[in-house]
């Protein structure tokens, strides 16, 4: 009697010698082609190029001038007067207000000029405390003319916001205050 062996049957194998590659790859694809989101800095409106040889700017009146000086131990002056960072929202939005029925030229400017050894971060406060001025007031004015918020308007009525309470401010060069 012949007697019949049963072969065993080989089990399955993944074959992992490529794996690296494979994973190394994937990692390449989304690496490529995902964005990050890098933050460019603070948007503001620059002025325009002036070249060499051209007329000088015109002298602006002290009264239209809100002057912030900011030093490097923090301490605020507004037209020569020292305050707090919080305080400035409250005493430009008088200054402000006092200048919206009058023309163009006439609006409020709002100077911030910083020492060179100032912290940004504080320099940034003051930045959010003059927008918040501004951005205040455009609020109050659109709710007394239009009945709703700044938010809310539609594009001909902003356009006429941004008119009356033009938002205009000059970054000084930094410089040892």
């Amino acid at each position: 009697m012949i007697k019949i062996k049963k072969r065993k049957m080989q089990e399955a194998d993944i074959p992992s010698g490529s794996m690296a590659d494979i994973s190394f790859l994937l990692l390449l694809f989304f690496i490529v082609s995902s964005t990050i989101d890098v933050d460019t800095g603070i948007g503001m409106t620059l002025p325009d190029f002036v070249p060499p040889g051209s007329p000088p700017p015109p002298v602006v009146s002290k009264d239209r001038m809100a002057t912030l000086v900011v030093n490097e131990n923090g301490m605020v002056l507004l037209s020569d007067k020292v305050i707090a960072i919080p305080q400035i929202r409250t005493n430009l939005i008088e200054r402000i207000t006092s200048k919206i029925n009058l023309p163009s030229n006439k609006k409020l400017i709002v100077s911030i000029k910083t020492d060179r050894k100032t912290n940004y971060h504080l320099y940034i406060q003051t930045l959010d405390q003059v927008k918040a001025a501004f951005f205040e007031v455009r609020d109050t004015y659109s709710l007394g003319k239009f009945g709703r918020k700044t938010i809310d308007l539609n594009e001909e009525e902003m356009d006429d916001v941004k008119q009356a309470i033009p938002i205009i401010i000059s970054i000084a060069e930094p410089e040892t205050v």
